[in-house]
């Protein structure tokens, strides 16, 4: 069956339908990553974003239960080049297509992915419109055009938890098993703004409780649980919406200490006074190089963000710690004076490189010590 997908300002990719039939109408975002498809869809950080796979066959491993990293796939929509129609990996329990349109995305193949992600680095990120239901092209753009942007949505409400739960799952044997347990006991508070699943499995390895507590969750009652440590997830859309967040992120930084990625990287430097802007097309991938501005060495990361932090705009007590070598956009800070640090890349990649996982077993450390880190003792990446 025959499928477009419009873009907002008028240009029109063909290709052949995926997934559910129908339409959808979000923003267009592109991957580069070479793997991950479903953890991928299933991330909420993609909500309101149709994502295009740069990698040229997807679908060749099938799906199954172990790899989701929500309950659901969350992204709106899926382009890729060419789908598999045959699982071949032994862990397979079912094929892309059938997967897709049990969740009901509407999907797009057989379209040029490549010229479609050049576009989107020269024009930016655009609203789309994938149809495969049989409108015009011209009902194509005006649904593009009419769809709501990222910055008017509150997609954070959309994917956090209804109410708290404890977490207890550590990593499989697929990903090493569960490493040396060094939270001796700790109870950390996740503040769920559209949490991964590998992060919470990457905290319990590290050895504390882990309860996760919904978005809306105000400072006091986060304290009346008694942390040693707050964490703050990943989410999707902009993050200046987050107003009350925002301000429970502000109350909770002298008192308790903090790890934040990605969303709640975003929130923190918010909280202090700081200010974020929109890429132009965003980094997601997992082939990002990120250089500790202390030890000088050079991790590669999994990165999904269209936001990011205003350097020039961070207090004098938040200190950049690490950096991208792409575009030089800040990738992490620390606090001077409270134990707190945060980053914007993935650390418990999922799909993706694992050089950062040891940020966790940092943040119990700094549980342990309740005092800034120092950071040329903080990393020894091999």
């Amino acid at each position: 069956m025959e499928a477009i997908l419009a873009l907002e300002d008028g240009r029109v990719f063909r290709g052949s339908s995926l997934g559910k039939v129908g339409h959808v109408g979000a923003e267009v975002v592109f991957n580069t990553g070479m793997t991950g498809y479903q953890e991928i869809l299933t991330d909420p950080s993609y909500r309101g974003q149709i994502v295009t796979l740069t990698v040229p066959h997807v679908g060749n491993t099938g799906v199954n239960v172990a790899d989701p990293e929500s309950a659901k796939p969350q992204a709106s929509g899926l382009i890729v080049r060419s789908a598999s129609k045959v699982s071949s990996s032994w862990r397979s329990e079912g094929d892309l297509d059938s997967y897709l349109k049990r969740a009901g995305i509407v999907g797009m193949q057989e379209l040029d992915t490549r010229a479609l992600t050049r576009h989107l680095r020269t024009a930016g990120v655009l609203r789309g419109c994938v149809s495969s239901d049989g409108l015009s092209e011209a009902e194509a753009i005006e649904i593009a055009n009419s769809t709501a942007r990222l910055e008017e949505q509150d997609l954070v409400a959309e994917v956090s938890c209804a109410s708290p739960y404890e977490w207890e799952s550590p990593r499989g044997a697929l990903s090493g098993g569960p490493s040396e347990a060094l939270g001796r006991g700790k109870q950390v508070v996740a503040l769920d703004f559209g949490v991964k699943r590998n992060i919470l499995r990457l905290l319990v390895d590290a050895g504390p409780r882990v309860t996760v507590v919904p978005a809306h969750t105000r400072a006091h009652e986060v304290m009346a649980l008694a942390p040693d440590g707050v964490f703050l997830s990943n989410g999707p859309g902009d993050p200046a919406l987050c107003v009350q967040q925002i301000e429970t992120i502000r109350e909770l930084i002298p008192q308790v200490p903090i790890f934040g990625i990605c969303l709640g990287h975003q929130l923190t430097c918010l909280a202090l006074g700081a200010e974020t802007f929109k890429l132009k097309f965003g980094h997601r991938g997992i082939n990002h190089p990120v250089r500790d501005e202390s030890s000088r060495l050079v991790a590669i990361t999994s990165q999904n963000h269209g936001y990011a932090v205003r350097e020039e705009s961070l207090a004098p007590e938040l200190v950049v710690s690490q950096r991208s070598l792409y575009d030089d956009t800040v990738e992490g800070v620390t606090h001077r004076d409270y134990p707190l640090f945060t980053v914007q890349y993935h650390p418990e990649a999922a799909p993706g490189p694992h050089d950062a996982w040891d940020l966790f077993a940092t943040f119990m450390k700094m549980m342990e010590d309740r005092r800034p880190l120092v950071f040329p003792e903080r990393r020894q990446l091999a």
